[in-house]
């Protein structure tokens, strides 16, 4: 069975909308709130915050990659 992934441009991460697959404490929906960066350009870290309970919880951002826990957007 072939894994799909979502596409993520790094240059596009900040302030970018996803929905959980498998939600837990009724947190479906997140938002990229930041983002850093090393002084080679790649990410250091990510955050994103739950809409329903504005936490922020870092996440290593290729994690958004895996088609089978991330949704692109709002569903």
């Amino acid at each position: 069975m072939s894994q799909t992934y979502n596409k993520v441009n790094i240059k596009k991460l900040l302030n970018s909308k996803w929905t959980a697959i498998n939600p837990e404490n009724k947190e479906k929906h997140f938002v990229v709130v930041a983002v850093d960066y090393d002084e080679y350009g790649a990410i250091s870290a990510c955050f994103i915050e739950p809409v329903a309970t504005n936490r922020v919880i870092s996440i290593n951002w290729e994690e958004l990659k895996n088609r089978d826990t991330w949704l692109h957007g709002w569903l």
